[in-house]
């Protein structure tokens, strides 16, 4: 009896490994996730993102930090349009501008008697400008035709002027600075459709590589470069855009 079924289990798992190892025999599961179409050929869309927040301390004191006196802002726009050149594939242009102002008139930090930081007078302000192509893949959930996800594979030029100076009066220090950088990014996403022609977008870059060549020159005298590049594999929460895509 253990003879029988030791040929058994021989014979069985032969089988087995005979129709794995053929080609005629093994079945592809069609799921036909690409005959849904979401968009079709021959679309355009537009559309683009704003944010902006500011700040404003007085004699704010917190932990470590002591006797803020400071105000400031952030202010970004994007807008894009892109193509449908197929069923649910779209290719465009995408442009941005941001803006960074800071003024820290008062920043204590202190760690103890013997160590403590006092800043006073400190002024910062930044120009950027970024223009990228992009090309974008949709994906219905199930059947729907109001949900649906997209990819985003970017391509980012950016070009970006600070100025940073401290102190007030006679004593006055300041450093400007020129940024270039190139991005590749990856931003997945969701959308739902309020109307026909209009959808409210939510992504999220999650993986991207930057390289960024900067130019320094302070008080018009010394100089200084830097160059850096990094990759980023991780969910960025300061990185989530939710906007606006109308579709003709």
């Amino acid at each position: 009896m253990k003879t029988k079924l030791f040929l058994f289990i021989i014979c069985l798992a032969g089988v087995c490994t005979v129709a794995a190892i053929n080609p005629h025999r093994v079945q592809r599961i069609d799921r036909e996730t690409q005959k849904h179409v979401f968009i079709p050929k021959g679309q355009w869309m537009f559309g683009g993102t704003v944010s902006y927040s500011e700040h404003d301390e007085s004699n704010l004191n917190f932990t470590v930090l002591k006797n803020i006196e400071g105000l400031g802002y952030d202010f970004k726009v994007s807008p894009y349009v892109g193509y449908f050149f197929a069923n649910n594939m779209a290719a465009g242009v995408r442009f941005a501008y941001n803006r960074t102002y800071l003024d820290l008139e008062n920043f204590d930090l202190n760690l103890g008697e013997d160590f403590n930081i006092n800043l006073e007078d400190v002024y910062y302000l930044e120009h950027k400008y970024e223009a990228s192509g992009f090309f974008r893949s949709y994906l219905p959930v199930g059947r729907s035709k109001i949900f649906g996800l997209f990819n985003e594979v970017r391509l980012t030029y950016g070009y970006a002027q600070g100025k940073n100076s401290t102190g007030s009066g006679v004593t006055y220090d300041g450093t400007f600075q020129t940024t270039h950088n190139l991005e590749i990014g990856f931003a997945p996403g969701v959308t739902a459709f309020i109307t026909d022609f209009a959808a409210a977008e939510v992504s999220m870059g999650i993986m991207g590589f930057d390289f960024k060549w900067i130019d320094q020159k302070t008080n018009q005298i010394e100089t200084g470069k830097r160059r850096t590049s990094s990759g980023n594999f991780k969910i960025n929460l300061f990185s989530i855009n939710i906007g606006m895509t109308f579709y003709l």
